[in-house]
């Protein structure tokens, strides 16, 4: 389930070429303070796609909330309960 969100918030990537030419940005709306730069677009990507996997694991550690992307909620989980529980 944690790749399968990393690919759709990935998908939601935005990139721009810097102003000096020098290399790209890249960031993901909605994932607030998360963002990326690096020389080529290919790097930016994968340095984009790490700092999302860090981002997660430190909002994961604070019991902060996730955005939902394509449906996909990582944390907090909803509660599941079986019949006869109380949530």
């Amino acid at each position: 389930m944690l790749q399968k969100y990393i690919e759709a918030a990935m998908a939601r990537a935005n990139f721009e070429s810097l102003a000096d030419g020098e290399g790209y940005y890249g960031e993901i709306e909605g994932f607030q303070g998360l963002w990326a730069n690096a020389d080529s677009l290919e790097a930016c990507r994968e340095e984009l796609a790490s700092a999302l996997e860090d981002w997660i694991l430190l909002s994961v550690e604070r019991h902060l909330p996730l955005p939902v992307v394509d449906g996909i909620q990582l944390w907090p989980r909803p509660s599941v309960t079986t019949p006869g529980e109380v949530a």
